[in-house]
């Protein structure tokens, strides 16, 4: 058994090392995984890894991965970062230089993938990650780094554009449109920031609000009161699940009325477990839903794979599953496609395969640009409406109508 780094991680690493674990017919790929399993992130490094395993479950019931004529089954060696981005590089160069990894899996944040990224280019291995959006990652000419999900600066902006829409629907200039912008000093919220900076701009709206928010974000008391202050219309939100869930409960505290407000990490906070009514007409932006149209041979629809993922976890048997759970499967997805398609276990060759992949699959299309980037899935926008995550922009991808003005 490989030795870990801290008991977390030994539990973890050690799950997919007993015996018995692959299909007898089949040899197994170690993919390398540093991931929060305490610490900050510890709430979706939780989330990313049962999307981790539960996709190396289905593609093993499913006939293993195919290559070359032989048969194989992944198997993950996982440590646990603490949240801690120098403790990542670290857990990296350990993965590949004594573990012997030539394949790895993201960690959970841009701030722990921008750790590690450095390593998995120097040593020109392959990563597939799921969990870093910051567009910064994909500026740096990584050749070795890609990402199945939409990057950060997408994951508000659209709301802004929805934004707009009511304005014009109430007989308004979208320019009238007051923002207040809150987000926490990390690569990942600075990068919504600009997106949706960008949008406002665009729609010649102000920005009367533009704060930068501590890291492990904690207390919105004092902006809260400036937003009361002020009067904005829109209020936009990023500090990942920790900021999610004080965002919700200090807006209900204080009683701050405002006619949209956009939080990120809305499912993986459980803000509707937690605040109940207090969550309603949220608006949270997502990489994926389970009522969107995907689908693939492995997973089944995107319905599908919510259903089976509930049924699996019980951690998920009442709420939403967490869309970083779902793209953490599909990076496992990807992998499984492209070893088939290399036809080697060669990490240049796979690396190539994975630099060229086109594939539908049950979270949306997935095609890498040249710099390592998913350019062919949008984000969408959910409301909490009576408890339940329902998608209400972009139109073409909307389930129900938004909840206007909140509240």
């Amino acid at each position: 058994m490989r030795a870990n780094l801290s008991v977390l991680g030994l539990v973890a690493g050690a799950t997919m090392l007993l015996p018995g674990a692959a299909s007898a017919a089949c040899e197994s790929i170690t993919l390398g995984a540093a991931i929060s399993l305490t610490g900050k992130y510890a709430t979706n490094g939780i989330h990313t890894q049962n999307g981790y395993e539960f996709a190396i479950q289905k593609i093993k019931d499913a006939g293993g991965i195919k290559v070359d004529g032989k048969c194989y089954n992944f198997d993950v060696i996982y440590y646990d970062d603490e949240s801690k981005g120098d403790r990542a590089a670290t857990l990296a160069e350990r993965l590949i230089n004594q573990d012997k990894v030539q394949y790895m899996l993201g960690p959970y944040s841009s701030g722990m993938t921008k750790a590690i990224a450095p390593v998995t280019e120097k040593y020109k291995i392959p990563m597939i990650e799921a969990e870093g959006a910051s567009r910064s990652l994909f500026n740096k000419g990584y050749k070795y780094l890609f990402a199945v999900l939409s990057t950060s600066e997408q994951y508000l902006a659209s709301a802004i554009a929805l934004a707009a829409e009511k304005a014009i629907a109430s007989g308004k200039d979208p320019s009238s449109v007051k923002v207040a912008v809150a987000v926490e000093n990390d690569p990942f919220s600075l990068d919504i920031r600009a997106g949706v900076l960008e949008d406002a701009k665009r729609f010649g709206m102000k920005a009367v609000i533009d704060e930068k928010l501590p890291r492990d974000l904690a207390d919105m008391s004092a902006i809260l009161t400036k937003v009361k202050l002020l009067k904005p219309d829109v209020l936009l939100v990023s500090g990942h699940s920790k900021g999610a869930a004080t965002a919700v409960r200090q807006i209900d505290e204080q009683n701050v009325k405002v006619s949209m407000i956009g939080i990120t990490h809305c499912e993986a906070a459980d803000v509707t477990g937690k605040f109940g009514a207090a969550a309603n007409d949220i608006l949270c932006p997502t990489q994926w839903a389970e009522t969107l149209t995907y689908e693939d041979p492995i997973f089944g629809t995107a319905e599908n794979f919510n259903s089976e993922v509930k049924a699996k976890y019980d951690a998920y048997a009442n709420r939403a599953v967490p869309y970083q759970l779902a793209q953490a499967s599909a990076a496992i997805y990807v992998f499984k496609d492209a070893f088939e398609r290399a036809g080697s276990l060669d990490k240049e060759a796979v690396r190539d395969a994975i630099a060229a992949t086109d594939l539908k699959t049950f979270y949306g299309n997935v095609k890498f640009s040249d710099a390592g980037n998913n350019i062919a899935k949008p984000m969408v926008l959910r409301q909490i409406q009576d408890g339940k995550y329902n998608v209400v922009a972009p139109s073409d991808f909307a389930s129900h109508q938004v909840n206007w003005p909140r509240g």
